[in-house]
């Protein structure tokens, strides 16, 4: 039922530290914490004419012409920098239209590196298919090491193995790999697969070409954590050290998980000190691992004192570190603690993510405080908050507890409304249901069938439900089998014995939608 927490330890940082390194020439404009657009020079630059452009129907190459056309230069190192600083904000589609205007400059001699910057942003944009027509239609001399490499990894963030292991053996006949950013790709694809098998065979291919770097081993290490082989962790760790490669925060934060899971304290806790010792203040992912592991030791004044120490470092704390805290302290029973660090979230953030509050209502629900959960559901509504899919969902389950049919059928409804595409919750599903089926209402029943034919997720045990309903109430349902067929439903078993069961009680009201 608790709503899935961001986790930003293995996971995360796995992501996170194998991301595509395409990206060419030292930045000079930054971006500050507060997502300001910083230039040496001050004033008016065309850095920041393009990182004004906050919503995503403005065009960025009109910004670029203007900025030409008042007699300024354009050029390339600075565009460069300007889509690395969008990338970083997944300003995406305006970095794209920066590289597609880069294009049509004569002007502008561009290199294998910026093809695959271009590649790697229509992936993001407009999918795989576009992407690898991209590629195809790049001059011969374009395909290189730098594209392949941008192509292997939209391959990856696809979980395309096949396509990314035919990659991977066109790389190899043509001498690309010649460093270990290719075989990370595929070591990132086996590790979030679950196709750990083939971990070691691509670390051997590896070592007969290039060398490893630190990404390397911490994949390594996550595939050894992924099966908890902490002996062979060990020894991939021990590898690391002799190699004289200096091990960074994500290295200690996966050995850390793996001890924490295998309940050796002592190591887990000399390897989450050796982490925070690698935490800067340009990696602010690191700072909500360092809170996730030190809730699962249970030490609480040490989640306080790295929070203290985030507020220090950061100027404002983002929604996704306000939960990661909030749900830390919720983890370890400190109620009244979260709700004062939701109140002062509450009174400084512009966002309103309801993923933030839906913490505290999930809480209030788990531990059956339902009323509490209703004051605080209405405190959301007063504030603003729209409730989203995950709000209804929980305020589903509080009601299911509670057995109150007619709010579970509110809310339930609500909350497959209230998303385009309902991902369909079995377990939801079947909880209401068996309370519709234990009350015998088969009229709320009907209307169940009517609802999730709606989101076409009408199917055999959907019927059972139903026909059980009307077993358990003493009616026979109508024309159930035209109905299933008119569905594409098939009638097994079970189903025709009920509806023989049925038969011989009293006919049920006609049921609207049929």
């Amino acid at each position: 039922m608790l709503p899935r927490i961001l986790r930003t330890s293995v996971a995360a940082a796995r992501r996170l530290s194998t991301r595509t390194a395409v990206v060419a020439s030292p930045a000079q404009d930054t971006l500050s914490e507060e997502g300001q657009y910083a230039s040496g020079t001050g004033g008016d630059t065309l850095g920041r004419r393009l990182f004004a452009l906050v919503y995503k129907k403005r065009s960025a190459v009109v910004a670029v012409r203007k900025w030409k056309e008042e007699g300024h230069v354009v050029r390339k190192y600075e565009l460069n920098r300007i889509v690395r600083e969008l990338r970083k904000l997944k300003r995406y589609k305006h970095a794209l239209e920066i590289c597609e205007w880069m294009m049509t400059q004569e002007d502008m001699k561009l290199v294998s590196g910026d093809y695959a910057v271009h590649l790697d942003l229509i992936a993001k944009i407009r999918g795989l298919d576009s992407a690898e027509k991209f590629f195809l239609d790049l001059p011969e001399k374009t395909r290189d090491s730098a594209t392949c490499s941008a192509l292997l990894h939209t391959y990856v963030r696809h979980n395309e193995s096949e396509k990314a292991e035919a990659l991977m053996e066109k790389m190899s006949d043509c001498d690309f790999l010649t460093s270990p950013l290719p075989y990370n790709h595929m070591l990132s694809i086996y590790v979030s697969t679950g196709q750990l098998t083939k971990v070691p065979e691509m670390i051997k291919r590896l070592k007969k070409t290039t060398s490893p770097d630190v990404v390397t081993y911490n994949l390594w290490l996550s595939a050894c954590a992924s099966q908890n082989f902490v002996d062979i962790a060990e020894k991939v760790f021990l590898e690391l050290t002799k190699a004289k490669i200096e091990p960074d925060w994500v290295t200690y934060s996966t050995l850390t998980s793996m001890y924490i899971k295998n309940s050796f304290k002592e190591k887990a806790e000399s390897s989450l000190k050796e982490m925070e010792k690698r935490v800067s203040k340009k990696v602010r992912v690191a700072y909500s691992s360092l809170l996730s592991l030190h809730t699962a030791m249970e030490n609480k004044n040490e989640i306080r004192r790295i929070w203290k120490k985030m507020k220090s470092t950061y100027r404002k704390m983002s929604d996704a570190e306000y939960t990661c805290m909030i749900s830390c302290l919720l983890k370890l029973k400190e109620v009244e603690e979260a709700e004062k660090l939701y109140n002062e979230w509450e009174s400084i953030s512009p966002t309103k993510d309801t993923r933030v509050p839906n913490l505290l209502l999930s809480s209030y629900i788990s531990n059956n405080g339902m009323d509490k959960a209703e004051a605080f559901y209405n405190r959301m509504v007063e504030n603003d908050l729209v409730p989203g899919y995950t709000t209804w969902e929980l305020l589903t389950w509080g009601y299911l507890k509670q057995r109150d049919l007619d709010r579970v059928l509110d809310c339930f409804k609500k909350a497959i409304s209230s998303v385009r595409k309902w991902d369909p919750d079995e377990k939801l599903v079947h909880e209401v249901f068996t309370l519709v089926e234990e009350l015998g209402n088969v009229e709320v029943a009907e209307e169940l069938v009517v609802i999730l034919r709606g989101v076409e997720y009408v199917n055999t045990e959907t019927y059972k439900y139903l026909v059980r309903t009307y077993a358990k109430a003493g009616k026979m349902p109508l024309i159930v089998e035209e109905r299933m067929k008119k569905d594409n439903v098939a009638m097994d078993e079970e189903i025709k014995k009920l509806v023989l069961q049925t038969s011989k009680m009293c006919i049920g009201a006609i049921p609207s939608g049929i």
